[in-house]
């Protein structure tokens, strides 16, 4: 496997490296995506494609009253994630699960925000997935979706072709497939530098 692939399922040793560069990487992004939200507003949250963990880091740090759970279908991610959030696991607020995006292992109505960072272009049926996260959201709850490339630069194809098994999607097909999900508003964020925030309510 290609260097590049582990951005989408991090493994080995080439994986924990990935993992540590993303979570360096990121952080001015996920900075940005944050700042679309409030997260002291929230209670349950969960981190899809919760990756090094350092999100679901930030959200336990800034909201004492928060519990977090994370999800990522790589293994090495889930043992990163962990061990960047051992405190709070230890402490009964956090959780951290290996499992898929296509079935996530929840009962409806279980949280009142779900994130997912720089992860939804690996997803194989993103309609679906918006329908799952659709039912496990409360009424009124909130989907942060946070993405470093935002399908209108050509330049961010390259990265299509150094991972593969990917897709870069625009604002407006993202907007069009949360509303067919039964999101009824989608708030759409765009930074100078590429970035694409969209804060969808349930």
């Amino acid at each position: 496997m290609g260097f590049y692939k582990n951005a989408r399922k991090p493994e080995g040793w080439g994986g924990k490296l990935m993992l540590n560069m993303m979570n360096k990487g990121h952080e001015a992004m996920a900075k940005w995506g944050f700042s679309n939200i409030d997260i002291k507003q929230y209670k349950r949250v969960l981190d899809i494609g919760c990756g090094g963990g350092v999100n679901i880091k930030k959200m336990l740090a800034e909201n004492a009253d928060i519990y977090a759970a994370g999800i990522d279908y790589s293994d090495v991610s889930v043992q990163k994630s962990k061990s960047v959030n051992l405190k709070a696991i230890k402490a009964g607020r956090c959780e951290i699960k290996q499992g898929n995006v296509m079935a996530l292992p929840y009962d409806s109505e279980s949280f009142d925000l779900v994130t997912a960072f720089e992860t939804i272009y690996f997803w194989p049926d993103i309609e679906k997935a918006f329908q799952g996260i659709c039912s496990i959201l409360e009424n009124g709850g909130r989907f942060l979706i946070c993405n470093g490339a935002n399908g209108e630069i050509e330049e961010h194809e390259k990265w299509i072709e150094m991972v593969g098994d990917m897709k870069i999607y625009n604002s407006s097909e993202l907007e069009e497939t949360l509303k067919n999900a039964g999101f009824t508003e989608v708030n759409i964020h765009k930074h100078d530098n590429g970035w694409l925030c969209i804060v969808a309510q349930k």
